[in-house]
């Protein structure tokens, strides 16, 4: 699996022709064609981020990342 930075998921934000790109548990997740994630947005989350925290309180919790693409691995 390909390994990302901060820097290299804070890039891929889903903004201008970009691949939305969100972590959770050290792993990276693919969004980007994802009809719930609009423009790099979810409910107020932004892709480029780690959302390990944020996924704890949302109404799905982690069940809903078996249903998406890894790409790869936050090294830092």
């Amino acid at each position: 699996m390909k390994e990302f930075t901060k820097e290299d998921l804070k890039n891929n934000n889903g903004k201008d022709g970009r691949p939305a790109y969100v972590a959770v548990d050290g792993i990276v997740y693919d969004v980007t064609n994802n009809n719930h994630w609009t423009d790099g947005q979810h409910h107020g989350n932004l892709a480029g981020q780690d959302l390990t925290e944020e996924i704890k309180s949302s109404p799905h919790g982690k069940d809903i990342l078996k249903k998406i693409n890894k790409v790869g691995i936050l090294t830092d």
